[in-house]
């Protein structure tokens, strides 16, 4: 059997050329449910963000989104429809490994890289979580060792995990515990900041399951997803293979850095989900049930215990933090 670090074994798994899971025709969309696929009125919240970033950055002549695994690009399409007021100043990006996909508007530039030089909103929406990223586990005589996979999902614990892995273990996951794991967010802390970098003045924003220092779980949280269905996480393409993201350690350094639930962020972005009052359905049936539905959208995606529980990361670069986040309830300042 051939054994590889995880980290080896998600990058081909999921971004291989040929067999890669986010490579398929049918895009994550044909396997799970993201706050872009819940409802439209997550992009509406979207491009209501990015306004009050432009207003922030005194409404520049071009004002970017950059959608950070933009899937099929169903969140840019989206915010091109609510933010039609933005009109030709509107650069939208989509970064995404797979290829552009038929009947994307014109205007959307599709690239494998992480753009430089950018004015506006960076957005990265479930993003971190499909960074590779490498697995260690405790073993009985307290070591941390690097755990390696082979093609069939079968584990085996290697050598010591040392050296910059080590150091971030000990500061951000430290584990003692026989059979405690850890998942090492060298990868990700490396992968936010280069997107960060991008940024020459702006607002970056990470949305992901998340946990930080205080809440690490003891048996990590890698998984995997196929048509729907928690799976075995089987580095062999034919599932996505993820794990939550210590979002406190991604932080880029020297920023100012906030987190908080999606629900909390959402709400403060306009999206409630408040039922109409029961009069409208008397005097306008349709529009109440219009109505009605939009609330159910808008509670699905502010579920504490669902699509609301995602933790929302935050940092603005040479920018002022936008106006509908300021002074929140549940904001945590994370230190730099």
């Amino acid at each position: 059997m051939s054994w590889q670090r995880w980290q080896t074994a998600m990058e081909q798994a999921l971004y291989a050329p040929e067999g890669g899971f986010y490579r398929r025709p049918e895009g994550p969309a044909g396997h799970f449910r993201t706050s872009v696929h819940a409802s439209a009125r997550y992009a509406a919240a979207v491009a209501r963000l990015l306004r009050e970033v432009d207003e922030e950055l005194g409404r520049p002549e071009v004002i970017t989104l950059v959608d950070l695994g933009a899937g099929r690009g169903e969140l840019l399409t989206g915010v091109l429809a609510a933010a039609g007021d933005l009109g030709g100043r509107l650069r939208p990006v989509a970064v995404e490994l797979a290829e552009r996909p038929a009947g994307l508007p014109e205007q959307v530039v599709w690239t494998d890289q992480v753009p430089e030089g950018v004015t506006g909103l960076l957005f990265a929406n479930e993003w971190l979580d499909n960074v590779p990223l490498d697995v260690a586990e405790v073993d009985e005589d307290g070591v941390l060792r690097q755990v390696e996979v082979g093609p069939d999902g079968a584990e085996r614990l290697s050598h010591p995990v040392a050296g910059a892995a080590a150091e971030w273990a000990a500061r951000w996951w430290p584990a003692e515990e026989p059979g405690a794991r850890v998942e090492l967010g060298l990868s990700r802390d490396a992968a936010w900041r280069g997107a960060v970098a991008g940024l020459e003045r702006g607002l970056a924003v990470a949305v992901d399951y998340a946990h930080s220092r205080a809440d690490r779980p003891l048996f990590g949280t890698l998984a995997g997803f196929r048509a729907g269905r928690e799976v075995r996480p089987v580095p062999d393409g034919s599932c996505d293979v993820t794990a939550h993201v210590a979002l406190d350690s991604a932080a880029a350094p020297g920023l100012h850095s906030l987190w908080t639930t999606q629900r909390t962020a959402l709400r403060a972005l306009g999206v409630s989900g408040e039922r109409p009052p029961l009069a409208l359905a008397s005097t306008d049936p349709a529009a109440y049930l219009r109505a009605l539905g939009g609330a159910g959208e808008a509670a699905e995606l502010t579920d504490p215990a669902g699509l609301g529980g995602f933790q929302w990361l935050t940092q603005t670069v040479r920018m002022s933090v936008p106006q509908a986040l300021r002074g929140l309830p549940g904001w945590q300042t994370l230190p730099s």
